[in-house]
């Protein structure tokens, strides 16, 4: 059952983080699933283990749906969307 709240919340992640990003019309579902799932372990590590942030300690893309889940999921595909869109500067 976790598997399927991870998809859910990465796909909820994936495509707000696409329309804050203004991504939305060039990925597809697969890849805001796949950008939200990322994005959730990217702002977990970023803000639980690096920063400290306590609230994000336990949040990650298999615990569920909470807040401060999609919250930390949200800003972690934002930072891998900003860091995707660099990355195709440069080449």
């Amino acid at each position: 059952m976790s598997w399927i709240i991870a998809i859910l919340v990465g796909a909820l992640a994936g495509w707000l983080a696409s329309k804050i990003m203004h991504t939305d019309a060039q990925q597809g579902a697969i890849a805001n699933i796949v950008i939200g799932i990322v994005g959730a372990m990217l702002g977990r590590w970023l803000f639980g283990d690096v920063l400290g942030i306590g609230s994000a300690a336990g949040t990650s893309a298999t615990n569920g749906f909470s807040f401060w889940n999609i919250l930390w999921s949200v800003v972690g595909a934002v930072i891998l969307i900003a860091i995707l869109k660099a990355l195709r500067v440069l080449r």
